[in-house]
């Protein structure tokens, strides 16, 4: 590290809720310190209701005050790079991983490759690249454009789009998110990103985390393509932000606009042609859009074109949360190159998945689709929004409504009743505690994931997972600028009897289904609210006398 990064690093700031991170309290603790202790730190920027505090003048406060709360290794791990990487943490997680590999030209800090090898020896190098990758894509250290899909986005496309195909190239890859999870496991993957370190950590995660191999080539892939010629099975794009300058002057002639040429405010449809452009014949294209491509006169003429020649197959509505750069919600469009001039769609399959639960499986029933004939699409709209096609019986309204808010009745009773009896205690702290990783290398815990199982009868599993939850647990895995990601090794365990155990493990248990009752009533609550207000719009309901 140079003395201007070693300088910025040692600059590094904090707020006063980094500071209650740090050590494991509330953000009126901090308040309460700064008002009472003459020596604590004075703010070095920020303003007046939000300062920011020196992060190693707040830390030395801290520890003369044994107020420093127990990290995990990884979020020390964390904390290290942001202050090795100011700026720059993408960079800093790629080292890292190239460093797993054996194969980094040992730019690591002492202190960061340290905690890298305890890491690795406690779990292994994948599982290190993946929950720095997680830690990343969840936290603000990105700067620009999202470098990674959601892992919600992942799950949908990997789920909806063909997962037995044997190449897949992304043409926006960022950190390896989409490219990794499509397809078959040994599928050869092909990508490329504007990124150089987004590049260098797709193409390690890819050895770490899956044992393959990832070739992927840096540019901007609509300005300068790097794949040429070259064609997948699958090419799977969830693009970055749409923008007007998307070198549209300088590509008029290119030969990957098979439809039309993109107008400038079209970068979306630009990637979705570059995308279908780089797919084999017989293969697919899944690309993620914004709802507003489906429908903006703009793209009107590409959209039929896409119709005419049936090359679309499947548009799905997919719900709000999904995407990276903001909370709405988003289309995937599936297209398929054909094998020969007869070999298209006859009809275009508009799927409403707008009311799924994204964390649930994806399972498509036939309500949720509407299969719509080309003519009837190429008005003068050519309007591919699944929510405009697909649609309840307007005759069938009442009864759904009535049957929906029957089932809410029946789960607020379940649900009162669900909720466990608990008895007050003193607000002592339990008995001496046992590191998780004790546990696992003494063979009495195995761990699946972050989640543990007990294989002796001295350790109850609910017991174990209730606890690995525990707020004091949570702060070991919360680095100082508010990323998480569970650290089940890190985590402690009270000490106590089987008995006690399986006791405090019932607990837990009611304590999980309430939560599952509560999950499914929210859900519920949800349609009964969609139903209501599409009968009261539509003509099939009234308000009640």
């Amino acid at each position: 590290m140079d003395s201007r990064e070693q300088n910025a690093a040692e600059r590094q700031q904090v707020t006063a809720a980094d500071i209650a991170r740090l050590a494991g309290v509330t953000r009126a603790a901090v308040s309460n310190w700064r008002r009472r202790h003459d020596d604590f730190p004075s703010p070095s920027g920020g303003t007046s209701s939000s300062p920011l505090f020196e992060l190693a003048q707040v830390r030395e406060w801290l520890e003369r005050q044994n107020k420093v709360a127990e990290e995990s290794r990884e979020v020390q791990l964390w904390r290290t790079l942001r202050g090795d990487y100011p700026g720059r943490m993408l960079a800093g997680l790629a080292d890292v991983a190239e460093y797993l590999r054996g194969e980094g030209p040992g730019v690591l800090g002492e202190d960061a490759a340290e905690l890298v090898r305890a890491l690795a020896e406690e779990t292994s190098p994948g599982q290190v690249s993946a929950a720095l990758t997680a830690r990343f894509l969840d936290s603000g250290e990105r700067s620009g454009a999202p470098l990674g899909s959601t892992a919600r986005m992942v799950r949908a496309v990997a789920a909806l789009a063909n997962p037995n195909a044997r190449s897949v190239f992304d043409p926006a890859c960022g950190v390896g998110a989409l490219l990794l999870a499509a397809g078959e496991p040994d599928a050869r993957r092909t990508g490329q990103d504007a990124d150089p370190d987004a590049a260098r950590l797709t193409r390690a995660r890819a050895a770490l985390e899956h044992g393959a191999e990832a070739e992927v080539r840096v540019g901007d892939s609509l300005r300068s393509d790097q794949w040429t010629g070259h064609q997948a099975e699958l090419v799977v794009c969830d693009p970055p932000p749409a923008t007007t300058d998307w070198g549209r002057e300088e590509l008029l002639m290119d030969p990957r606009w098979e439809l039309a040429l993109p107008p400038r405010a079209e970068a979306e449809l630009a990637w979705l042609q570059h995308a279908y452009a780089h797919t084999a014949p017989g293969g697919q294209t899944a690309v993620v859009l914004s709802t507003s491509c489906a429908y903006r006169r703009t793209g009107r003429r590409i959209r039929a074109d896409l119709v005419r020649r049936g090359l679309l197959t499947d548009v799905f509505a997919l719900p709000a949360g999904l995407a990276a750069a903001h909370s709405q919600p988003v289309h995937l469009w599936l297209l398929r190159r054909p094998l020969h001039g007869s070999d298209t769609a006859a009809e275009v399959r508009m799927w409403d998945l707008t009311s799924v639960n994204p964390d649930g499986p994806w399972e498509l029933s036939e309500e949720l689709r509407a299969e719509v004939a080309l003519i009837d699409l190429l008005d003068e709209e050519v309007d591919l929004n699944p929510v405009r096609h697909v649609g309840p019986d307007l005759s069938e309204l009442p009864g759904a409504f009535a049957a929906t808010r029957a089932e809410l009745e029946r789960l607020v009773e379940e649900l009162r009743a669900s909720l466990p009896d608990l008895d007050a205690k003193s607000a002592e702290p339990l008995d001496a505690q046992v590191r998780v990783a004790d546990l696992v290398d003494t063979g009495m815990v195995e761990m699946d994931g972050d989640a543990l199982r007990s294989a002796s009868e001295q350790v109850d599993t609910d017991f174990l997972n209730g606890f690995l939850r525990s707020p004091a647990n949570n702060r070991r895995s919360t680095s100082a600028s508010g990323t998480f990601r569970t650290d089940a090794r890190a985590a402690r365990i009270p000490k106590m009897g089987v008995e006690e155990q399986r006791r405090y493990g019932a607990a837990f248990r009611a304590v999980a289904d309430f939560e599952r009752r509560a999950r499914e009533l929210s859900g519920l609550a949800q349609k009964a609210a969609e139903l209501a207000r599409e009968g009261l719009t539509s003509g099939a309901l009234g308000p009640g006398e």
